[in-house]
């Protein structure tokens, strides 16, 4: 599976404000982890099987992260760098995700992967990228971006990060997108699976 990350931290990059709710009031952070059965909350989960099924798998009590905003697309807008999968529709979306707190809190060996750690979320996101490219060859692609993150908690800001996972799958219809892309969440999904379950990120 073709996979990389980037560190995006410049002024202009994306920035998250976590728990996030938009200007407008209508959409909001959906606690997943504490609560799972209000994935049927979120409007793409439930247009998208495959991505209800990915954020109940990182929501999950064995998940080393959490997760704070998704959204999924198809279309056949394909880039330039993405005629490589011989293409004309692709399927895609992407995942924030912040490391569980209680693992932070309950577990020694997760002392390192705070919020607050650089070094911590790079090498999450190498980590995972190394698994992925060990998977089998498949028309989708993943991208990590560390990413700055805001964490509104016990009434302050503090600075922090958090991963954006994008995932991509590609066809010559929509169902062959959709079902290239499904199986690039499954490899995303095992990849941190496994990492969470050595214990290290």
């Amino acid at each position: 599976m073709d996979a990389d990350f980037s560190i995006e931290l410049g002024q202009e990059d994306p920035a998250l404000d976590f728990p996030w709710t938009d200007p407008a009031a209508k959409f909001a952070y959906v606690d997943l982890k504490g609560r799972p059965e209000l994935v049927a909350r979120i409007e793409e989960a439930e247009r998208f099987s495959e991505l209800g099924e990915f954020l109940r798998t990182m929501n999950s009590a064995r998940s080393m992260v959490e997760t704070a905003k998704c959204d999924a697309w198809a279309t056949s807008e394909l880039s330039a760098e993405e005629e490589i999968y011989d293409a004309t529709h692709k399927c895609a979306s992407y995942v924030d995700v912040v490391f569980a707190e209680i693992d932070v809190r309950l577990s020694l060996f997760r002392q390192s992967l705070s919020r607050q750690s650089l070094s911590a979320h790079e090498q999450f996101a190498r980590n995972l990228v190394e698994l992925l490219r060990r998977a089998a060859e498949a028309p989708s692609s993943a991208e990590v971006c560390v990413r700055r993150c805001y964490y509104g908690e016990e009434g302050a800001i503090r600075e922090g990060f958090y991963c954006t996972l994008y995932v991509s799958g590609y066809g010559n219809d929509d169902g062959s997108a959709r079902q290239n892309w499904g199986v690039g969440l499954k490899l995303m999904g095992n990849a941190i699976m496994q990492l969470s379950a050595s214990g290290v990120g």
